[in-house]
């Protein structure tokens, strides 16, 4: 966030700021669709002797991979991601804004409805500790929980450093893409090379950061450019590689292995999208202009990051309720993987949208909610995005527990007070005012006809 300091200055004609897109829009609802229901489908319920047992109906089946081929939509969410920032930060400069206010109305709009959901999650947890739930339940749920939120941390970490990267963009975009995109693979060569699995957590930045930046092409109308042979060519060969990688062992077919930490695999993943999305543009936005299609559209976008911190404790609440009713009359819930539990599906997916969609509706206004117009200077934005991405890394890192999700809430306020109008300025300004004024007074009329600690809030 270097670039911050910079004064605003006009875009580059060479990267005309397009008008919203629709299509774009489409696809990212989509995206937002397809995160909910693959870990919808994730989500394995039984009842043991013990009692109820949450598990994870993905681990060592056969069916995750071709499943994550199709619902693996990270890699198009953060291009898109670095599509509409890029384009809503180029408007904002051609506004007279300035990169410190674009971080501020981000930081805003992400971490507002965190505040709420982490906060209601933690005191949903410590009410299941109070009814007597065994802790390592609530420790499982805590769990599951936690971790989806590594895209608010990560997402955060993107919109902070978009200004600067643009700037980067801006100067040289090749340039800049690669670096990214090399550190990234040599993260995973590092990684390999000395088997400590820790340090593919740095690609938390690089991968994620690339795919971003890929989105800035995207804005140019760089991609658009290009032949149809030339972006069918370019998906063709991402495919080969990533299949020629799957084959070798060099990444894991398993698209969501390759996620926990994130690997280079997603960079081809993310090529292969922004090639089939930029040649199937032209008829996704006419599909998009549909009215019931759009409603939906609408719908989803207005409420991204609601849907995206909700849809877990909706998955865990209906998981909950399974069990529950399994206990009370005697249901044997069916083995994850199994016939029964796939004839299921069907209904528990449509079911956890529903439901999801619901919850939204009911807590979007904190995310709907527009940012303060005024903005505070670049290290109070710089501080109020790292403390807000260190609220997140808590809660990765240590679990969700009550007390987590107390300290994980008081950060992201802590972050949000930093981004907020400074009230002081303004009351000085006014107090000072009227001072004046009241000298002003006080010299012609010789008298003292009120005080003036009772004349300030007059004239504020």
């Amino acid at each position: 966030m270097t670039d911050l300091q910079a004064p605003p200055t006009r875009v580059p004609a060479a990267h005309p700021t397009p008008a919203r897109d629709t299509g774009v829009d489409l696809v990212r609802a989509a995206c937002v669709s397809g995160v909910v229901l693959l870990h919808a489908v994730m989500v394995g319920v039984t009842v043991t002797d013990a009692g109820p047992d949450f598990t994870n109906a993905s681990e060592g089946a056969w069916w995750i991979a071709p499943v994550s081929w199709l619902l693996q939509v990270m890699p198009l969410f953060f291009v898109i991601g670095g599509f509409a920032g890029v384009v809503a930060y180029r408007r904002q400069r051609e506004r007279g804004g300035t990169a410190t206010g674009f971080v501020s109305a981000r930081i805003h709009r992400l971490l507002r409805p965190a505040v709420v959901a982490v906060g209601i999650a933690g005191a949903g947890l410590l009410i299941l500790l109070l009814v007597g739930l065994p802790g390592e339940l609530v420790a499982v749920a805590g769990f599951r929980y936690a971790q989806p939120l590594w895209f608010l941390g990560v997402f955060l970490l993107c919109q902070a450093l978009l200004p600067a990267l643009s700037a980067l963009h801006d100067r040289a975009p090749r340039r800049t893409l690669a670096l990214l995109a090399a550190s990234a693979v040599i993260v995973d060569i590092v990684r390999v090379a000395s088997g400590i699995d820790g340090i593919g957590f740095v690609n938390l930045a690089f991968v994620w950061l690339t795919l971003q930046q890929l989105g800035f092409f995207f804005a140019d109308g760089a991609v658009d450019a290009l032949s149809r042979q030339t972006r069918a060519a370019m998906a063709a060969t991402a495919t080969a590689a990533l299949v020629v990688a799957f084959a070798t062992g060099v990444y894991s077919p398993d698209l969501i292995a390759n996620i926990n930490p994130p690997t280079g695999a997603l960079l081809l993943v993310g090529v292969v999208h922004l090639s089939l999305l930029s040649l199937f543009r032209e008829r996704i936005a006419r599909f998009s202009t549909r009215p019931r299609v759009a409603a939906v559209s609408a719908f989803v976008n207005r409420r991204t990051m609601t849907i995206y911190l909700w849809h877990m404790p909706v998955l865990l609440a209906m998981a909950g309720a399974s069990s529950i009713l399994a206990l009370a009359h005697a249901i044997v819930l069916p083995t994850p993987g199994s016939g029964l539990w796939w004839l299921g599906r069907p209904l528990w997916l449509v079911t956890a949208l529903a439901l999801t969609a619901a919850v939204a509706v009911a807590l979007s206004r904190f995310e709907e909610k527009a940012a303060p117009a005024r903005t505070t200077g670049v290290r109070r934005s710089t501080a109020a995005a790292g403390v807000g991405i260190s609220a997140v890394a808590l809660l990765l890192v240590v679990g969700a527990t009550p007390l987590t999700a107390t300290a994980a809430v008081a950060m992201m306020l802590v972050s949000l007070r930093l981004v907020s109008p400074d009230q002081t300025a303004p009351r000085a300004a006014s107090a000072s005012a009227t001072s004046s004024a009241w000298r002003s007074v006080r010299t012609m009329s010789g008298t003292t006809p009120w005080s003036p600690d009772r004349a300030a809030p007059r004239a504020r």
